[in-house]
């Protein structure tokens, strides 16, 4: 992989001390404290400096801890609503996990793509230098990000968009959105995202209203 996840961080720069800080966080927490979230379990240190872990084995986990800790300053998990008249209620949603970051240092997604093993890197605008890196195809969210954030849980209160992102991820993979009631679930789930957000809620509820007056009042179960 080149330099380490160490000297990766401190080549950031002052540019990004915010992502900095949370990235040295994050490797801090994952060597020094060892607990797991999804486990409730603490890990022993003592495991993880014997010869049962070999160099390569700690580097990897460096690397993720690094990915973790840029994608909690960085990186978003979103859920999208787009107008569809092949889909039963008129809409899709459209799940997304992106990373961005300046184009002078595209390494840093190179980096990210290459661990995950999908998605694609591409310029975030005409008129803006930075790019981003874009996960859609819900295989790949399904068998390699999600799983990735699940082993390496963000520290901040992004997390919580990491698990709601995976339910809504897993409900559509069971086709649970093909029904009113099930997209109307979804699609509240999806609004309580990153901050929620009255004016994004509105926005979002009103456009599927238009298409769909009851939807809005369907309820799963219902």
């Amino acid at each position: 992989m080149g330099c380490s996840p160490i000297k990766a961080v401190r080549e950031l720069g002052s540019e990004r001390r915010e992502t900095v800080d949370t990235l040295s966080i994050n490797l801090a927490i994952c060597w020094n404290i060892r607990v797991s979230r999804t486990t409730h379990r603490g890990v022993r240190l003592d495991v993880y400096d014997s010869d049962n872990v070999t160099g390569a084995d700690n580097q990897q986990e460096r690397l993720d801890c690094y990915i973790a800790g840029y994608v909690d300053g960085e990186g978003s998990f979103s859920v999208s609503v787009q107008r569809n008249s092949s889909c039963r209620v008129g809409f899709q949603l459209l799940p997304e996990f992106h990373v961005s970051q300046n184009a002078d240092r595209a390494q840093v997604l190179e980096l990210i793509k290459a661990r995950l093993g999908c998605g694609y890197i591409k310029a975030n605008s005409k008129t803006d230098r930075a790019l981003v890196y874009v996960v859609r195809d819900r295989g790949a969210l399904l068998g390699r990000v999600i799983p990735f954030f699940e082993r390496n849980p963000l520290l901040s209160s992004k997390q919580t968009d990491v698990e709601t992102f995976a339910s809504i991820v897993r409900a559509m993979a069971r086709n649970e959105h093909r029904t009113d009631a099930g997209f109307a679930r979804l699609l509240d789930l999806a609004v309580s995202m990153n901050g929620g957000g009255r004016s994004r809620k509105v926005r979002w509820k009103e456009l599927v209203a238009l298409q769909n007056p009851q939807r809005l009042h369907a309820r799963q179960g219902s």
